[in-house]
């Protein structure tokens, strides 16, 4: 993989310094990715790619990983990296498609559509967590990427209002599960409506909780099982990656003193 010079960035230097270090060493166009929905076992997976001006000018008040923002403030960031961007894409993954894939494929080929469906190309990729090789250009897979770098949080922002506004459609057609309040993630109401009406369409058959309560194995029922092509190069111009482990901070850019973070539930 191409990787610039040395380069130090520090934690404390802010939302934005490791893309102005990237800048700095000629990468002008840098694409962040990231997704939403990984940990629910109802509605899509949801990716987004971002890409942010130089400067000022891709600077957002208030920008910052989605899971920390209320609702509100999601929703009023959303516009405004919808207004300001240089790029941006969001991809949508049905629950079928998760059931017949896998999670991790699936997450990994999402942020691999929504990277090739910017309308400007990017020059360094940088990914919430999970490297993705083969993309043409150099990057780096960042441990809490959303919290380090602008343009996977605008990613993590873009995917994240999305998907909730999907649940929300959702709960209108399917009223018992309660979607608009929790998202399709597992809480105690959530369970409790599972089990006294086991599930619908819009969940993974693939996740135990729901294949437990449908009474069956962890398949979909064959009609909302998505097919699956054998050459699955044919998805979008995207080779599915191989399930390569996330790599730390401490990566090809020489980053250093980017202290892991205690998991936020």
């Amino acid at each position: 993989m191409l990787t610039p010079p040395r380069t130090v960035v520090r934690r404390e230097g802010g939302l934005y310094a490791l893309e102005r270090a990237l800048q700095r060493r000629g990468f002008r166009h840098v694409a962040g990715a990231d997704e939403a929905g990984r940990g629910a076992c109802a509605g899509p997976l949801v990716a987004a790619a971002a890409m942010l001006p130089e400067g000022k000018r891709g600077e957002i008040e208030g920008l910052a990983d989605s899971k920390l923002l209320t609702p509100l403030a999601r929703e009023r960031i959303y516009e405004q990296v919808v207004k300001r961007a240089l790029a941006y894409s969001v991809v949508i993954i049905p629950a079928a498609e998760v059931d017949a894939r896998g999670l991790h494929v699936c997450n990994l080929l999402a942020m691999r559509r929504a990277l090739a469906s910017l309308p400007v190309g990017p020059e360094y990729v940088l990914t919430d967590g999970f490297p993705l090789d083969g993309m043409g250009v150099p990057g780096l897979a960042v441990w809490k990427g959303d919290r380090v770098a602008a343009c996977v949080a605008a990613a993590s922002v873009l995917a994240k209002v999305t998907r909730d506004r999907i649940m929300v459609e959702l709960d209108g057609q399917f009223p018992d599960y309660g979607f608009s309040e929790h998202k399709g993630y597992v809480t105690p109401e959530h369970s409790a409506a599972l089990t006294e009406h086991g599930p619908c369409a819009e969940h993974r058959f693939s996740y135990i909780n729901v294949a437990n309560a449908s009474g069956r194995d962890s398949r979909p029922p064959r009609s909302r099982r998505p097919r699956v092509l054998t050459d699955p190069s044919k998805l979008a111009g995207e080779v599915v990656p191989d399930l390569d482990p996330a790599v730390d901070l401490e990566g090809e850019l020489g980053l250093v003193d980017l202290d892991p973070e205690v998991e936020q539930g």
